[in-house]
């Protein structure tokens, strides 16, 4: 099970209403950060959601309006007593780019580690222990006014395990469960793999965050079969979609069109401009285009599960 959570839904500056974009993804025990702007940390306490245990925060470009929440939460979480280290990944230049942030939030008792994405996906254990083994964040480059990514989340999902194969092939019943993550166990009979004992691949979960983007093909087919489309668009008129493209976004829909072409089955719209002033006028433009389709509010709240 995945749960999502939309801290705010914002573009360019907080408003009253509305905070800076950002998403909180919680799965098992590790839980994920997308974007920081001003104010996500009092946008975060108004959705229900803690920061204080989040093991990666991934930024998907480094402007004010998705980074500049960092240094107030980092030192919050000085002040909370935070020991285990905190991940903060995005696109090439993170470190250059993150500097003067880092230096605003002073001495910290806990390490930061910045990791410069490539594109190739992170797998559980190398950034986040705590989420499932079958769990991958998977970055992906958008089309934005500055080189920019967005997020592709997995989380695979094994075949039906058969205890009597287990039972017959010798594995103590404290390995099933190792083998029912993918690994493969040794046993006084030798290698057990999980294929002895799996049936076939199940469906799994597949979120997606786009952040800052325009239009591009890429993000259509990063987005193919997701569960849910958490997508930017930032202009609510069909009339604006020179404008969208010049400066990097996308319309309502325009957006609609890339769940419709990616076989989505939710869209939730987000990053609005401060000149949408009630998102919902424009719905229509995003639903006849992509029927399900929902406008993004702060504090929106997702859960993801498995089919069965």
């Amino acid at each position: 099970m995945v749960d999502v959570t939309l801290i705010g839904t914002g573009g360019l500056m907080p408003l009253p209403e509305r905070a800076l974009a950002s998403v909180f993804l919680r799965c098992q025990g590790g839980s994920i950060l997308f974007d920081c702007g001003e104010g996500t940390q009092s946008a975060a306490q108004k959705a229900g959601v803690s920061l204080v245990n989040t093991d990666l925060i991934a930024l998907t470009h480094y402007h004010g309006d998705h980074t500049f929440g960092l240094p107030g939460l980092l030192q919050t979480l000085q002040v909370k007593e935070r020991t285990k280290p905190l991940v903060i990944a995005g696109p090439k230049g993170i470190g250059p780019a993150l500097e003067p942030l880092l230096k605003a939030a002073g001495e910290l008792s806990y390490e930061i580690k910045l990791i410069e994405l490539t594109g190739e996906p992170i797998k559980q254990g190398e950034l986040i222990p705590d989420f499932p083994a079958l769990a991958t964040l998977t970055p992906f480059a958008t089309s934005h006014k500055v080189l920019s990514c967005g997020y592709v989340f997995a989380l695979e999902r094994a075949g039906k395990f058969y205890p009597e194969k287990a039972e017959e092939l010798g594995v103590p019943v404290e390995q099933w469960s190792e083998l029912q993550s993918g690994k493969s166990v040794e046993t006084e009979n030798g290698t057990v793999t999980p294929g002895q004992v799996l049936g076939e691949k199940r469906k799994g979960i597949k979120f997606v965050f786009t952040g800052d983007t325009a239009q591009c093909y890429n993000l259509v087919g990063c987005s193919e079969n997701a569960d849910l489309l958490v997508s930017e668009a930032t202009f609510g008129e069909n009339e604006h979609e020179k404008l969208a493209a010049e400066r990097g976004h996308m319309t309502f829909a325009q957006a609609a069109k890339v769940a419709k072409d990616a076989n989505v089955k939710q869209l939730c719209l987000t990053h609005f401009s401060p000149r949408v002033v009630n998102p919902a006028d424009y719905l229509e433009n995003a639903t006849s285009i992509f029927e399900n389709t929902v406008i993004g509010e702060d504090g929106m709240k997702f859960t993801l599960d498995f089919e069965e």
